[in-house]
Order: structure tokens, then C-alpha cells, then sequence
């Protein structure tokens, strides 16, 4: 899986990391991989409904051993 952009949202709460995630993707290439990385208990369940309505595709959602949420989106 090669991650073309990470961005690490830590300390960021709702709606800001799903904001900050949609203009990353804005200039990412069609199939192209985004590491998200939030602290926010809630960004899960907001990137899962993020990508049900844009059409992205959320191909991992995990939780790290220190405790962050990680998601990787690819990109419509």
C-alpha cells in the first residue's frame, strides 16, 4: 500500500479533520492513497460517512497503539 500524503490531524476536532482531509484529496490523482491521522473519538464513524457520500473509498480504519485513529482513504 503506498501512501501518497499523510496528514496528521491530532488535536483537531469535528468537522476540521474531515475539512482538512477534503482539501488533501483535492489535489491527489484519481486512485491515489491519504493517511489520515486523528485523535477525535468521533473521526472514525465521520470518515466512514465522509467517504459513503463522496464516493471515496475508505480502505482502512485502525486504531494505533498509541491510542490515534488512522484511516486511509483512496481517492475516487
Amino acid at each position: 500500500m503506498q501512501i501518497a500524503k499523510t496528514l496528521d490531524l491530532s488535536g483537531l476536532n469535528c468537522p476540521l479533520p474531515i475539512l482538512r482531509a477534503k482539501k488533501g484529496l483535492a489535489d491527489m490523482a484519481s486512485g491515489t492513497l491519504l493517511e489520515v491521522i486523528a485523535t477525535d473519538p468521533g473521526a472514525p464513524r465521520d470518515f466512514e460517512a465522509f467517504c459513503r457520500q463522496t464516493g471515496n473509498a475508505l480502505e482502512v480504519s485502525e486504531t494505533t497503539p498509541e491510542g490515534k485513529f488512522r484511516m486511509v482513504l483512496r481517492r475516487k
